[in-house]
């Protein structure tokens, strides 16, 4: 499935996976990409609504994600 917002690219892997430090960087990559502030709150609505499964679901419905870790 296509994201939302296909344009605005965030990486899962290798960061901090703190829900809240995923919908941060989540909202820099929307507004990076023009996404109105309203939209922008729908995400940040919907992917606090649930616990941190759906902050992962709703992110990558939202944004392109970047899942592959570096290899050590």
């Amino acid at each position: 499935m296509t994201p939302k917002y296909a344009e605005a690219t965030i990486a899962l892997a290798g960061e901090d996976g703190n829900a809240m430090a995923i919908v941060a960087r989540t909202i820099r990559a929307l507004q990076k990409a023009g996404v109105p502030k309203e939209e922008r709150n729908e995400y940040t609505n919907l992917a606090l609504s649930g616990d941190y499964d759906n902050v992962i679901r709703t992110t990558m419905m939202w944004v392109s994600c970047d899942i592959v870790g570096e290899e050590e």
